[in-house]
């Protein structure tokens, strides 16, 4: 395989995760995006949705949870990893638990309301029945500055 592509990598996949943020973005959501990985291969994608369905819950990391259940036929995900541009909020990650993801690997941090080690690290909480392993910071720059330029434009506006 081309060194120069390593479409296994984690950067890749984040990239893939970071078209389906700008999709949000394109739609006046916030920028958030995420893919879910078994195998090496795409199983789910999704951006935040929560203006456009008017539903609280659906944010990137949810719908993705869905549709890759779906194409695996089960509820049970612990063959997948969930790649984020931002890091996933306590019902997110309540999600993730229960779906048993193996991995969570995220862009950038969210000290206010992350629950995968920024206020909280519910993905690796002992007491639960499942934890996450966790890789931050792939891509963070662009991911972050995704975020800002959309909140400062609302600002603006």
């Amino acid at each position: 395989m081309n060194d120069l592509l390593d479409i296994s990598s984690d950067t890749y996949f984040m990239g893939q995760a970071l078209r389906q943020a700008r999709r949000a973005e394109l739609q006046n959501e916030v920028p958030i995006g995420a893919v879910i990985v078994r195998e090496q291969e795409i199983i789910a994608r999704s951006w935040n949705q929560v203006e456009t369905l008017r539903d609280a819950t659906a944010h990137a990391e949810m719908l993705a949870i869905t549709q890759a259940e779906s194409a695996v036929g089960d509820w049970r995900l612990d063959e997948c990893d969930l790649y984020v541009t931002k890091e996933p909020c306590p019902m997110c990650a309540g999600a993730i638990v229960n779906a048993r993801l193996r991995r969570v690997i995220f862009g950038c941090h969210d000290p206010k309301t992350g629950a995968a080690g920024g206020m909280i690290n519910i993905l690796q909480m002992p007491p639960l029945n499942h934890q996450c392993e966790i890789t931050p910071g792939v891509r963070e720059l662009e991911c972050r500055e995704m975020l800002q330029r959309f909140f400062r434009a609302r600002r603006q506006a």
